[in-house]
C-alpha cells in the first residue's frame, strides 16, 4: 500500500533515514515511519485425485488464456484458510490439504503472492461471478493453457508440475 499521509494527524509525510532500511516515510508531527508494504495474496494450483488441474476463465484477466485461483488475505486469516477460503469461493471445491510452494513479487500490483498446491476430491463446480469458466486438464496440457503475459500462473504452475512430477514419477 503506498501511504502518503498520515494515519494518525493526516498530515503530508516526508522521509527520514532509519537504520540500515534508508530513507521511509516519516510523520514529523507523530515521529512515526511509514512503509509502503505489498499487499498479500494466494495462487493456488488446484490438484485432484487424477493428477488434474483445475484452470479458471477469467476474462478480465486474459480472454484467451486460463489461470489459476488466486485471492487477497483477509484480515484474521491465515494464508492456509484463505486458500481454502478462495477455492471454495472461485471453484466450489473443497481443500483436502495444501501444501506451500513458494512466494513471488508481482511489481505491477505491488503484491506478495504466496504459491501453493491445494489437493482436492473433484467435485461439482459452484459458481463466482469472479469466474467465467472451469476446466480439469491433464498437467502437461495445462502448460499450453495458461496465462503468462504480466501475471505469475505459469511460472507457479511449472513449479507445481516440477514438484508434483518428482513425487509421483509421471
Amino acid at each position: 500500500m503506498d501511504i502518503n499521509f498520515c494515519t494518525q494527524c493526516g498530515k503530508q509525510l516526508t522521509y527520514k533515514t532509519i537504520g540500515d532500511e534508508g530513507e521511509q516515510k516519516y510523520c514529523e508531527c507523530c515521529s512515526k515511519f511509514y512503509f509502503d508494504n505489498p499487499a498479500s495474496c494466494v495462487l493456488v494450483a488446484i490438484i485432484n485425485e487424477n493428477n488434474q488441474v483445475l484452470l479458471l476463465k477469467q476474462n478480465y484477466i486474459s480472454t484467451k488464456n486460463y489461470t489459476l485461483c488466486s485471492g487477497y488475505l483477509k484480515k484474521g486469516d491465515t494464508l492456509e484458510e484463505t486458500v481454502a477460503r478462495e477455492v471454495l469461493e472461485e471453484t466450489g471445491q473443497c481443500v483436502i490439504p495444501c501444501e506451500y510452494v513458494q512466494s513471488y513479487y508481482f511489481a505491477p500490483k505491488n503484491l506478495i503472492m504466496t504459491g501453493f498446491i491445494a489437493y482436492v476430491k473433484a467435485s461439482e463446480f459452484g459458481s463466482s461471478n469472479e469466474v467465467d469458466g472451469l476446466v480439469w486438464v491433464n498437467l502437461d496440457k495445462a502448460v499450453t493453457m495458461v496465462e503468462r503475459e504480466n501475471n505469475y500462473s505459469g511460472v507457479h504452475l511449472d513449479r507445481c508440475i516440477d514438484l508434483i512430477k518428482k513425487v509421483l514419477i509421471i
